[in-house]
């Protein structure tokens, strides 16, 4: 196996790395895009006290609703949690932290953390509880608020395709918060339908650039959009 080729591995391995503790994006927009079968295997884990950022809470029976259920997310930053029942749950019985921003802005968040930036500025939400506990500033006689970036320890996304070096191409609305989240972390874990042999993927179709993405996985293909099998090659 050469050094390039080293990102091609096991579910297994993958998610092995880790650690309690961790912050883990998550790909997705309700199903498509989320990486099931990485999440399932984080859930076989026993990884625990996790911080996910995710647009949604999925639904309380799949995707990162199962590690909710489970008690293994002590903190969620999200922009809705609206179809999951059992995160509303933990939120007010206090055993889940839920930050919750608009999904605009949680895009832009997590974007500037791939681009290299602190944050950005923004009137979004001024003098409304969006704004609460947000920096302010006045610049060319306008008030500003800060939005600070968001980075993880770990990114968890979704490809239709990938090469073993690590380049990735999506499909149709996978694009989501994929690519974003693939800038904005120390390690990125694909899963992916099909990996090719170096040189297979025209340059212009790959999204993500292998420079971004740490290992990939091959999912099967039978991998339903609700996670339900995720049989694993």
């Amino acid at each position: 196996m050469t050094l390039l080729n080293r990102k091609h591995t096991t579910l297994e391995t993958a998610i092995a790395g880790i650690p309690d503790g961790a912050s883990i994006m998550v790909g997705g927009f309700g199903s498509p895009g989320t990486p099931f079968a990485l999440l399932d295997e984080l859930l076989a884990q026993g990884q625990k006290h996790l911080t996910l950022i995710k647009n949604d809470a999925n639904e309380p029976d799949i995707g990162i609703g199962r590690l909710i259920r489970a008690g293994r997310v002590d903190r969620l930053i999200t922009s809705h949690i609206g179809l999951n029942r059992v995160a509303i749950e933990e939120m007010n019985r206090g055993r889940l932290a839920v930050e919750i921003h608009p999904q605009g802005l949680l895009a832009e968040k997590i974007r500037c953390a791939g681009a290299g930036h602190y944050g950005f500025l923004t009137d979004i939400g001024l003098d409304t509880e969006i704004a609460a506990a947000r920096r302010e500033i006045e610049c060319d006689g306008q008030r500003w608020a800060i939005e600070p970036a968001i980075h993880a320890d770990f990114a968890l996304v979704h490809a239709d395709l990938a090469d073993a070096y690590g380049n990735l191409v999506y499909r149709g609305t996978a694009i989501n918060f994929n690519p974003l989240m693939a800038m904005a972390a120390d390690r990125v874990i694909a899963q992916a339908f099909r990996v090719e042999a170096p040189g297979h993927l025209a340059p212009e179709t790959i999204q993500t650039p292998c420079a971004f993405v740490s290992q990939v996985v091959r999912v099967d293909e039978t991998t339903s959009e609700q996670g339900r099998r995720t049989h694993v090659v």
